[in-house]
């Protein structure tokens, strides 16, 4: 993103806060999201990311702090004033209304002509290929049309800004998949903001050009995916997006010379024969695998190191067969990883 796009800032929130009595849902959070992105707010469930989308849609009121949108403040605006439409994880669709009904129903309140309307529905179905099902009802449809229609039912008014609280949770894995692609695919050709609320990392590697990782109601970092998953910036965020090894204390000084954290993705270890020398620029320690598990198109080994500490290793199954894998059971390897991909952490709750 350019600097000039940067200075676009579509939902900027400033000091933002939502408290529940003692409970501390969003915590002084500050937060810059640019004109046409794709931005997701990732972190496990009461972590702050559904609030703080409530707080920007206007269905929660802030305890204190400041939203803006395109520079104008929100924060005591209802949300019907809001230029923003949110999609649910249930859809929301009206059971008794046709599709097109549904999909028209902004419109239909704004009063916009019969002629107009019927024209920008079928324009919007064609874009989340859906072309001719105007007459259909929800109960006709599979979820992942469903969640299409909930879609284009929320573009139809041009919002400046999408939210969308975990549309993709109540779809089953391939189809998930699938409308991951699709609905990036859309954010791209309708070029607004969208804002995307997921509790799952894949998710929001996937799609996002920007994430934010929520924890405890406050911002761990905010970042590209390859940002946070390259580098992340506290272990939360190495162990929560994606998986990695966490390494500390007498087992981290043994390999590093330093009891700090240390984070190494599995796919970045390479596994020999124990007699292999350690060069300068990584690091290695010994160890007896323990597990071993054909996944198919990769391998996940679990290494007992003599430095006291488990290690996880994923090798893609160039050639190795089931067989193979089963057969290094037992055996005495050695680990490599270059130190360049190791990420010294600072501890987090």
């Amino acid at each position: 993103m350019t600097s000039a796009e940067k200075s676009n800032v579509a939902v900027r929130l400033f000091n933002l806060c939502r408290f529940f009595g003692d409970v501390k849902a969003v915590d002084n959070i500050n937060l810059e999201i640019y004109d046409g992105e794709f931005f997701s707010l990732l972190g496990p469930s009461g972590s702050g990311k559904t609030t703080c989308l409530r707080l920007i849609a206007g269905f929660e009121q802030p305890t204190s702090g400041s939203i803006q949108l395109y520079g104008q403040e929100m924060a005591n605006m209802p949300p019907y004033e809001r230029d923003v439409n949110t999609v649910f994880q249930d859809y929301a669709l009206f059971p008794h209304m046709t599709i097109a009904q549904n999909v028209a129903y902004g419109l239909m309140v704004k009063k916009v002509p019969k002629a107009e309307r019927e024209q920008r529905v079928r324009d919007m179905l064609e874009m989340v290929q859906l072309p001719g099902i105007e007459q259909r009802k929800p109960s006709q449809l599979s979820g992942g049309q469903r969640q299409r229609v909930a879609l284009a039912r929320a573009l139809i008014n041009h919002p400046r800004v999408l939210l969308l609280d975990e549309p993709l949770g109540a779809l089953d894995l391939k189809l998930r998949q699938q409308m991951q692609i699709e609905l990036k695919a859309i954010q791209e050709r309708v070029g607004i903001t969208f804002i995307f609320v997921t509790h799952d990392q894949e998710e929001a590697l996937t799609m996002s050009d920007r994430l934010a990782v929520f924890n405890h109601g406050q911002i761990e970092q905010v970042g590209t995916p390859a940002d946070l998953y390259e580098r992340p910036a506290t272990s939360f965020v190495a162990s929560f997006v994606g998986t990695t090894n966490l390494i500390s204390g007498e087992p981290a000084r043994k390999i590093t010379g330093s009891a700090d954290i240390i984070s190494i993705r599995p796919e970045k270890i390479r596994i020999c024969p124990p007699d292999t020398p350690t060069t300068d620029d990584a690091y290695g320690v010994t160890g007896t695998v323990r597990d071993a598990i054909y996944l198919g198109m990769h391998t996940r080994y679990l290494v007992t190191t003599d430095a006291g500490c488990d290690v996880i290793v994923v090798q893609q199954n160039l050639e190795s067969s089931s067989a193979d894998i089963h057969a290094v059971r037992g055996s005495r390897v050695k680990l490599l990883w270059q130190k360049a991909s190791s990420q010294h952490l600072k501890e987090t709750d």
